[in-house]
């Protein structure tokens, strides 16, 4: 027998807008895209996605900052750090940050989002040209000698388990459209590279 939860899904019918994409982009004036940095705890990914979501506004582009702690401390407050747990709060990350792209809007992500799969997968629900993972490419002992919030001690202690870097791996990207590193260029330098890099605007 079928299960409830399978049975359900059969009468599920997403409703479509009565606006559709393209109309919506030239009402935004602006094309949507996924900005997706991913990178170690430490390597300046928040910090780089919180700097570029005010150019952008101060630009007059309609712009959202998606955090991975934030989405955590809310909407997947249920899930912890094990891979499928990991997983699964980057596919609804994905499917988040697919909302806000189909009302017309552009996402900036900041999630460490650790393997190279589910980074792909999010990627998979965004036309082509529309999603751009930015490797923010900060070395793993750069990142430790900062440990701004105090992780990679504790991990190093066994206090926390399944920390990226340290017990837990992370997957380089090898196809990211920006590379970026914190070791070398100031914040507001990598900033500018990325912003130079991204085209919102739409055709008249």
């Amino acid at each position: 027998m079928a299960s409830n939860s399978k049975i359900m899904a059969e009468h599920i019918f997403p409703s479509a807008t009565l606006v559709d994409f393209n109309e919506r982009q030239k009402m935004m004036k602006q094309k949507p895209m996924i900005i997706w940095l991913t990178g170690l705890s430490g390597s300046g990914k928040t910090t780089i996605a919180q700097k570029l979501e005010v150019q952008l506004l101060s630009e007059g582009f309609k712009v959202f900052l998606l955090d991975g702690d934030s989405l955590r401390d809310g909407l997947n407050k249920d899930l912890g750090f094990t891979v499928e747990d990991r997983k699964e709060n980057i596919r609804r990350a994905g499917e988040i940050c697919k909302l806000f792209f189909n009302a017309g809007m552009t996402v900036i992500t900041s999630f460490i989002s650790p393997l190279e799969e589910d980074r792909r997968k999010v990627r998979s629900l965004f036309p082509p040209g529309s999603f751009v993972e930015v490797y923010v490419n900060t070395p793993l002992e750069v990142c430790e000698a900062r440990d701004v919030k105090g992780l990679y001690s504790k991990a190093r202690a066994g206090i926390i388990n399944n920390f990226t870097g340290i017990s837990s791996p992370y997957e380089v990207p090898h196809k990211a459209e920006v590379v970026i590193d914190t070791t070398f260029f100031s914040i507001d330098e990598c900033v500018y590279k990325l912003r130079n890099q991204l085209d919102l605007k739409i055709d008249n």
